[in-house]
């Protein structure tokens, strides 16, 4: 076999390892195909015989590719990926479906796509390169102009900012957690029966008028009302993650990873939801401290 059969090779075993470094370092399905056909045509023309790794080999250009696209991206002042979509009049989420698909296929976490958009572009590149993928610093370190210490501190700032650290009362945020989380399962299904349990009797839901249609009040009150209108709402949250909010247990709307809303939900004592609020402003969401959930 030559070495141009061999990398061929190669490359199309590793073509959906390359993909995901470049998804998770680009938060999209067309930039990361882009960044792989780029990586294929700087290989193709590379003198491979000296490489003893071909797979790390393809990961390092793989990277490279992306990480100059993020410093473009950076230069040219673009927009995050997590700024607020537009929505479609017919409430749909007006999102690219590749990237969503990608997200169902490769059980991608749209809320670390949510988070790590927050980091600098050399944190999310430390962070991603040896946090998801392992690798070495030595490497992360090469690609990012730095020395390998630099690029631990890089992961490490990364690291503290995806993940939540230990609450002061790490019982009563596992409980919340668990009711938020059943919270978002039965949004998604429309299970009347399940959120009546997990909603008070006297329940507020408070929203941006930007995130509904006309004539959906800003305000409700009540169980059997806030929980009968989750039906109108089941498509946004499918697209719903939870994470942690300001410290607190909530759920970002994220089509494709792109945060569209997020909502903080007040738990009582009795551990049933008192209150919604839905947040669609671009600047309160992006002065939220958005993490990982963890305990």
């Amino acid at each position: 076999m030559s070495n141009t059969d061999k990398l061929a090779r190669q490359f199309e075993d590793n073509r959906r390892r390359l993909h995901a470094v470049a998804f998770h370092l680009l938060g999209s399905a067309a930039d990361a195909d882009d960044a792989v056909q780029s990586a294929w045509l700087k290989a193709s023309h590379a003198d491979v015989a000296a490489v003893d790794n071909l797979p790390g080999w393809l990961t390092t250009i793989t990277a490279r590719t992306a990480v100059d696209q993020l410093r473009a991206r950076s230069r040219r002042g673009e927009q995050s990926l997590s700024a607020v979509p537009e929505l479609a009049d017919d409430l749909s989420l007006a999102t690219p479906a590749a990237d969503e698909e990608l997200l169902r296929s490769e059980a991608v976490s749209r809320a670390l796509l949510v988070v790590l958009d927050r980091l600098s572009p050399a944190q999310r590149v430390a962070f991603v390169l040896h946090d998801v993928f392992g690798v070495p610093f030595e490497q992360v370190a090469e690609l990012l102009d730095r020395s390998p210490d630099a690029a631990k501190k890089l992961a490490s700032r990364a690291r503290a900012r995806v993940h939540a650290g230990a609450a002061e009362q790490p019982r009563r945020r596992a409980e919340h957690l668990a009711v938020v989380t059943a919270f978002l399962a039965a949004s998604r299904g429309g299970d009347i029966p399940a959120l009546l349990e997990l909603l008070a009797p006297d329940v507020m839901r408070r929203v941006d008028p930007m995130l509904i249609p006309a004539g959906v009040p800003t305000q409700i009150r009540g169980a059997g009302a806030v929980a009968t209108e989750t039906r109108l709402f089941t498509q946004r949250a499918q697209a719903g993650s939870v994470l942690i909010v300001d410290g607190a247990p909530g759920i970002a709307i994220a089509p494709a990873g792109r945060l569209l809303a997020v909502l903080r939900i007040g738990i009582g004592a009795d551990r049933r939801i008192e209150t919604i609020e839905i947040t669609g402003d671009r600047e309160q969401l992006a002065a939220m401290r958005l993490q990982l959930p963890g305990i």
